[in-house]
C-alpha cells in the first residue's frame, strides 16, 4: 500500500496514530488542518486517509471530495467522537470507504484500508463500554477550550457556563471512561 495520511487536529491523537501506522510498516504522515492536509496530498497523493470528522471549526467532510480529486483511488476512513447516522450517510455519499466511532483500534483502520470490497461500510455502533457522562462532559469542555485557544472566559461563554464553574471543572483530573 502507498502512503497514508492522518488528518486530525488533536496533536496527540494524530502523532500516536501516525506512529502506530509507521510501526506496522506503513509510510504515514500527519496533518492537523485542512490546508496542511491538501498540501501534503498534492505533494504525495495518498493511497489511504484517516480523516477526523471535526477539524476545529471545519468539518472533515469538506475534505473528502478534494482528496478524491487529488487521489481518485484513495480509501478514506472517517473517524468521529460524535457518531451519527446522518454524518455516516453523508460521509459515505461523498466517497468515504469506512466510518468509525472513536475509540477505534488501529487494526480496524488497517483492515478497512486492506478490505478488497469497494462497498463502503459504517461502524457507528457504540463501544461495548461507552464513556461515562462525566467523561463526555470533560472531553467536550476540552474540545471547546481548544477551539477558543485556551481562553477560559470565551470558553465559558460558549458553554453557557459561569467562568468560575468552568475553572473548578478544569482543576479536577479528567474523569475516567
Amino acid at each position: 500500500m502507498g502512503p497514508l495520511l492522518v488528518i486530525d487536529d488533536d496533536e496527540t491523537f494524530n502523532a500516536v496514530l501516525t506512529r502506530a501506522l509507521l510501526r506496522r510498516g506503513y509510510e504515514a504522515c500527519g496533518a492537523r488542518d485542512a490546508e496542511q492536509a491538501l498540501e501534503l496530498a498534492r505533494q504525495t497523493p495518498p493511497a489511504a486517509v484517516v480523516l477526523d470528522l471535526n477539524l476545529g471549526s471545519v468539518s472533515g467532510l469538506t475534505l473528502i471530495r478534494p482528496l478524491l480529486e487529488i487521489a481518485p483511488d484513495c480509501r478514506i476512513v472517517v473517524l468521529t467522537g460524535y457518531a451519527s447516522i446522518a454524518t455516516a450517510v453523508e460521509a459515505i455519499k461523498l466517497g468515504a470507504t469506512q466510518y468509525f466511532a472513536k475509540p477505534v483500534e488501529v487494526e480496524a483502520i488497517v483492515a478497512a484500508f486492506a478490505a478488497v470490497s469497494s462497498a463502503p461500510t459504517v461502524d457507528a455502533a457504540p463501544p461495548s463500554d461507552p464513556l461515562s457522562v462525566n467523561r463526555l462532559e470533560w472531553e467536550h469542555i476540552q474540545r471547546v477550550l481548544h477551539e477558543h485557544e485556551g481562553n477560559i472566559s470565551s470558553t465559558a461563554r460558549a458553554l453557557k457556563m459561569h467562568r468560575r464553574t468552568l475553572q473548578r471543572k478544569l482543576a479536577k483530573r479528567p474523569m475516567k471512561a
